[in-house]
């Protein structure tokens, strides 16, 4: 079977995807879109034009699945080894509610407004980033911030005793802030401790290469221990 992933490297949606890929050891090719050149190429993928889109073909068989929560959902469904979601019903509610939390909550008051300030902006030419929606989103991520360290000091991982999607999902959208340097990790270093472990894992590790056009990455981006 050929995999391709057709993805965006900054795109939370489309980190999630990759980090599941790499944590079930599924082999895949990761094509980078480069918009918004590539916006018609992907709207004949996927109506609404928004990355990520996994395509795999087999002989006689070409299947295309859209979007980042039914990719991961398809992925745990039919790839069923190294599982990501946890044996009870009550500890599953709980990793997809936390999945639900950053595709949602961390979207709207965080990422939202850091990442638009940065990156959509600057790339639609609508002048240079806003300080106070700057301001609000660091606010903001520091409340998350927060709450997520509140979890992982109860729990061996995000949503209890296993690596799951809910550590993923999570890891996903604090990579992209983590590309610009705009995590203040000296200030909760439980969760710091939390994210240096899965920083360190060999599914993260491509992640780490990834660039974005006229923007360096920050300094400690690809330091494993910074």
């Amino acid at each position: 079977m050929k995999r391709t992933l057709f993805h965006w490297p900054l795109d939370p949606g489309s980190r999630e995807v990759r980090l599941v890929l790499g944590e079930k050891r599924l082999a895949f090719v990761a094509a980078q879109l480069d918009f918004p050149a590539d916006q018609g190429k992907l709207q004949q993928m996927n109506p609404s034009a928004r990355p990520p889109v996994l395509r795999e073909e087999e002989p006689g068989e070409t299947r295309i699945i859209c979007e980042s929560l039914a990719i991961i959902a398809y992925l745990e469904e039919t790839k069923t080894t190294h599982s990501l979601l946890p044996d009870t019903a009550m500890q599953r509610a709980e990793v997809r509610r936390l999945q639900s939390w950053f595709a949602e909550k961390f979207q709207s008051e965080v990422l939202g407004l850091i990442l638009y300030e940065r990156i959509e902006k600057p790339m639609l030419g609508l002048g240079s980033p806003d300080a106070a929606a700057m301001r609000e989103g660091k606010r903001n991520l520091r409340q998350h911030l927060g709450y997520l360290q509140s979890l992982i000091a109860a729990r061996n991982w995000l949503a209890g005793d296993m690596l799951s999607l809910a550590d993923l999902a999570a890891m996903a959208s604090l990579s992209c802030l983590d590309y610009f340097g705009d995590v203040p990790f000296e200030e909760f270093p439980i969760f710091k401790n939390w994210y240096v472990r899965l920083k360190s894992r060999p599914s993260f590790r491509p992640l780490l290469d990834d660039s974005f056009p006229g923007i360096a990455p920050a300094p400690q981006y690809s330091d494993l221990d910074f």
